[in-house]
């Protein structure tokens, strides 16, 4: 951020023409041309009104989408701001049967079955399995194609929902824990989580669609661009799917899920990446989020258990920019962003293992890595 300012002689609370008395922190972070009319003024008056410019200066200060932000006060990491108010909850037809969790937003057999060991499914849950991911397949394809510079996130959720409703599927965010939308949709620096709203896309964003259905559920994402993106964001995007690709290349029986983040790591820090570590894969089946519960995505980490065929799970790595792998919750206690501001991008495919390997459920065509 670059502006010039001088404490002149019409605005100086005591009178004094300007000087040559340079802000050293406006020098600091790049703001050219500043100056006080003084040592009197430094540290008085003047300062207090010059110190809004640093915090304009700071990362995230400046809104990119201007609208009703719910928390002002809030200290944002980045540019993304939430635009509300949000639109209405989409209904779901009533023949759709619903999750456990549909009306008061607790997935209550989740919680019964905490510690269990991983399910094995058997040959016709397994195939509810393959039906339900190709369809989830599907409505993520549809939602990507509407990517686009001006569309909102509130009206990708719309299309998600519509497409999922179609296939007689009820969306699995939907009042999970009390998430109010379809489909999570992460902007820029948002993880993960975000909430469908009034946020348009600009041309340079990049956006990442989590989509879920039920019946059994399936559970799948991708990053994509909006428009032209730069190179730094098109190697995050290239890093973050050739880490999956190279973790799912390694699944089959008896491999270590812990071994998983030892794969991805890697790759993720030979690329200018850090491994978000507060999210991690899971089981998946009939129930949203199921045994093993912690598939962590870097190395050196504390999972259980080796993979047999029948169990049927996620990888889904989040990857950050730079060297930080930390991050900040809105006060939405959904959206998860970088802590420094800086992008974030995910891609995620469900898995099951094989009598000989794995079989990518929810594969978009193309080899892996």
């Amino acid at each position: 951020m670059a502006t010039s300012v001088s404490c002149q002689s019409d605005s100086c609370p005591n009178g004094n023409p300007p000087s040559r008395l340079e802000c050293p922190t406006c020098n600091k972070i790049g703001i050219k041309g500043s100056f006080f009319c003084g040592q009197v003024c430094f540290k008085s008056a003047c300062q207090k009104k010059h110190k809004i410019l640093h915090d304009l200066a700071k990362p995230g200060a400046l809104p990119t989408n201007q609208g009703n932000n719910p928390w002002p006060s809030f200290n944002f990491t980045g540019s993304v701001r939430p635009v509300y108010p949000l639109s209405p909850t989409r209904e779901v037809p009533a023949h759709i049967p619903r999750p456990d969790y549909a009306e008061d937003g607790v997935p209550k057999s989740e919680l019964r079955k905490v510690g269990q060991p991983p399910r094995i499914l058997s040959p016709e849950e397994q195939q509810k399995m393959r039906v339900v991911c190709r369809l989830g397949r599907e409505v993520l394809d549809i939602a990507a194609a509407a990517v686009r510079p001006g569309i909102t996130t509130d009206e990708i959720d719309e299309i998600v929902h519509n497409a999922t409703i179609e296939r007689n599927s009820y969306p699995s965010p939907l009042n999970y824990r009390n998430f109010p939308k379809s489909v999570c949709i992460s902007v820029n620096e948002v993880i993960c989580h975000g909430i469908p709203d009034k946020t348009k896309l600009q041309e340079g964003d990049i956006v990442n669609l989590e989509l879920h259905d039920i019946g059994f559920h399936a559970d799948l994402n991708e990053t994509y661009p909006v428009g032209e993106i730069d190179e730094e964001s098109q190697k995050l995007i290239r890093t973050t799917r050739e880490a999956l690709d190279a973790a799912i290349a390694i699944c089959r029986p008896g491999t270590l899920f812990r071994d998983i983040g030892k794969v991805i790591e890697p790759i993720a820090r030979s690329n200018g990446c850090a491994v978000v570590r507060t999210y991690t894969g899971h089981g998946i089946n009939d129930l949203f989020h199921g045994s093993p519960n912690y598939i962590p995505h870097y190395a050196k980490n504390k999972a259980v258990g080796t993979m047999r065929p029948g169990m049927c799970f996620t990888i889904e790595p989040m990857l950050n920019l730079g060297h930080n792998w930390g991050d900040v919750h809105w006060p939405d206690n959904w959206t998860a962003t970088t802590v420094d501001g800086k992008r974030s991008a995910q891609f995620e495919d469900t898995l099951l293992i094989t009598e000989t390997g794995v079989e990518i459920l929810t594969r978009h065509e193309r080899p892996i890595a």
